[in-house]
């Protein structure tokens, strides 16, 4: 997977070097951040800070759209009653904010929920407008012989239609090749090698294996029914089954790390992305045994590979002692001191180490910490950033920390530690998300490309 950050870098260097005059603006996702983040501003009286309320869980309708059934630029033009997975809910467009609405954004904080109430509906409305033109973008980039990848991940950024994100994701991880008259081809070739690991590695009794493994079998069996335990679909026995046998091959086939708890959390998004293909309606009414062998086995291949592509870009995150992660948590630290220093005084203050809330951030991904139905969202955007994933993390999570900063200053030690590890995220709907990556995005435009402001 390659990188898309660079585009910001250089927008930022154009925007300040007299030879590029012809570049007016910052990168068009930077514009558009900036636009909802006016949008959600607009009539406030709070003045510099984002303001975020929680809404009620969407209802239970359909999670994941099906690409078996077909649907007019109409139907997903219109409001979703069933669900709010829709990439395009949360964007507006307005004119382009001034310098002070992007430094309002800096610290944010929980708002009175009054206050958004008179606004939802108007800023609802106006993304409505750009379903269809987002929708006709991705059949334009998807339709093509060869896919460019690097519109795609423009596109994919902001959110991936349902019913596409199962292809979008393959080729997002570069499983699935760009070229459309080898993809089947391709996809056929990788599904049987991952059925004949599994008859390799998985379908052999314990005497074939050694006692490092039988441990590893064993562990693996204990933490599949621990996975999304609010989410009932994952406490079939058949799925817990998938997940083993995917987490098993792909263990044994990485030794360098092997199964480490953390990784289970992260198969799951592939196998719901790649089920939807199948199942239709709220995940909560899924049934795997509606799925003949077959699919079921193309679905766990499917997850197989782009498992392997995630975590080929941050091995050492899942490593003896895993010093990827504690590097990252390192310089979480240091972004939330420069973005927010209270908030990172305050908590160095009362002794809490970040690796003690941050460390599982990491280690899952925040998959532990927001509602699944918003995971996908989110993860279209991880996939999006490709091979710079790891660094994007660090401000991903440092909106996510600030998004309480104002709660923190008030909490003790053994408060922030009790607040932290169960966070009240339970009724985010996709407007609190969306909010989170436009501040990490502008925080990596701000201070990516300027390293010395993260210096100590």
């Amino acid at each position: 997977m390659k990188s898309n950050n660079s585009h910001s870098k250089e927008d930022l260097k154009q925007d300040t070097s007299p030879s590029n005059s012809h570049i007016a603006t910052l990168d068009s996702r930077f514009n558009q951040t900036l636009r909802n983040v006016q949008g959600l501003l607009k009539g406030r009286s709070f003045p510099g800070k984002v303001l975020i309320t929680r809404r009620s869980d969407p209802p239970d309708g359909a999670i994941l759209g099906s690409p078996g059934v077909s649907r007019s630029p109409s139907e997903i033009d219109s409001p979703p009653n069933k669900q709010t997975d829709d990439p395009n809910e949360d964007q507006v467009h307005v004119n382009k904010p001034d310098a002070s609405t992007s430094r309002n954004t800096l610290k944010p904080s929980m708002s009175n929920p009054e206050d958004r109430s008179n606004e939802a509906p108007r800023f609802v409305m106006g993304a409505r407008a750009t379903d269809t033109a987002r929708l006709m973008k991705f059949t334009q980039v998807l339709g093509g012989t060869t896919v460019i990848l690097d519109k795609l991940r423009e596109l994919a950024w902001s959110g991936v239609p349902p019913y596409l994100r199962p292809n979008v994701w393959r080729l997002l991880l570069g499983y699935a090749p760009p070229n459309s008259d080898r993809r089947e081809g391709v996809l056929r070739r990788k599904r049987s090698e991952y059925f004949d690991c599994v008859a390799q590695y998985y379908d052999i009794s314990d005497n074939e294996r050694t006692d490092e493994e039988i441990n590893m079998l064993r562990q693996i069996a204990v933490d599949c029914p621990r996975t999304v335990p609010d989410v009932t679909f994952f406490q079939q026995a058949a799925v817990q089954k998938s997940l083993e046998r995917i987490l098993y091959t792909w263990a044994i086939r990485h030794p360098a790390s092997g199964y480490v708890q953390g990784i289970n959390d992260l198969a799951t998004p592939f196998l719901v992305v790649f089920l939807s293909e199948h199942l239709e309606g709220s995940i909560d009414n899924w049934s795997i045994a509606d799925l003949d062998a077959e699919k079921i086995s193309d679905v766990e291949a499917d997850c197989y590979w782009c498992l392997s592509k995630l975590l080929d870009g941050m091995q050492d995150h899942y490593t003896f002692a895993q010093p990827g992660i504690q590097r990252l948590v390192f310089k979480l630290k240091e972004l939330v001191r420069r973005i927010d220093e209270p908030v990172a005084k305050h908590i160095d203050e009362q002794g809490l180490e970040f690796l003690q809330f941050a460390f599982r951030w990491f280690n899952c991904l925040l998959i532990r910490e927001i509602p699944f139905h918003l995971v996908t969202r989110l993860w279209d955007t991880y996939l999006s950033e490709g091979d710079a994933l790891p660094d994007f993390l660090v401000y991903i999570f440092a909106s996510f920390l600030l998004t309480w900063s104002d709660k923190l200053l008030k909490l003790d030690f053994q408060e922030m530690v009790m607040f932290l590890q169960h966070l009240p995220t339970n009724n985010w709907s996709h407007q609190e998300l969306e909010m989170v990556l436009s501040r990490a995005f502008m925080w990596h435009t701000m201070f990516d490309s300027c390293p010395n402001h993260l210096a100590t």
